[in-house]
């Protein structure tokens, strides 16, 4: 009568303990964790900002415009315009610059002279001039030959025959020598002529 008697709840916590272990639908932690390393990674896509898709235009390079230079007669320069002032001045005093021969220092000339406005001598001349306006022959000059002009201005030396059918001007230091016509004469003081001398008035009458 006094016997044990066992409770019905001591047999419970077994129970449980039970269930949890033969319980399919509770899974330890460790089961759900995949394996991370053996999963190929996603491939990689180019950057590109939203919206824009058009195809990388490659820089161009900036177009290259010369420069043309102006004309040489657009921008003359200071020696052209000094020669150009040179020339219209000589046109103003009637001297014509295209048909005019200089014979520099320590040249020396030989032959026949055409076409020729004005001559002016520095140098050595053996030539014939005939036809010519102006002949001029500076104090280093020497002129030897024949000369038909209408002025002849003289202040080195002349050695030949003369004709000047305006004017003869002999300068301080100048000499002729030969035959001389002339429509007028001047002879400065120390110009010296020898030979034969004759107006072109006296030899006409």
């Amino acid at each position: 009568m006094f016997g044990k008697i066992k409770s019905a709840s001591s047999k419970t916590p077994q129970k449980s303990q039970e269930t949890e272990r033969t319980d399919p639908s509770i899974v330890e932690d460790t089961d759900i964790v995949e394996d991370t390393e053996s999963v190929p990674a996603p491939p990689l896509k180019p950057f590109s900002r939203k919206g824009s898709h058009a195809p990388i235009k490659p820089p161009t390079a900036p177009t290259f415009q010369p420069e043309i230079a102006r004309h040489v007669a657009d921008a003359p320069s200071a020696g052209a315009r000094r020669s150009d002032r040179a020339i219209i001045g000589a046109l103003n005093n009637g001297e014509s610059t295209a048909k005019k021969l200089v014979v520099g220092r320590e040249i020396s000339l030989t032959g026949d002279i055409t076409a020729c406005d004005k001559l002016v001598v520095e140098g050595i001349v053996e030539v014939n001039l005939p036809n010519a306006r102006i002949i001029e022959v500076s104090p280093t000059g020497q002129f030897t030959g024949n000369a038909e002009v209408q002025e002849a201005d003289i202040s080195g030396r002349f050695d030949g025959e003369l004709i000047a059918h305006e004017k003869v001007t002999v300068r301080a230091g100048g000499h002729i020598r030969g035959l001389v016509r002339y429509g007028k004469i001047v002879i400065e003081s120390g110009g010296e002529i020898s030979g034969d001398m004759q107006s072109l008035n006296d030899s006409k009458k």
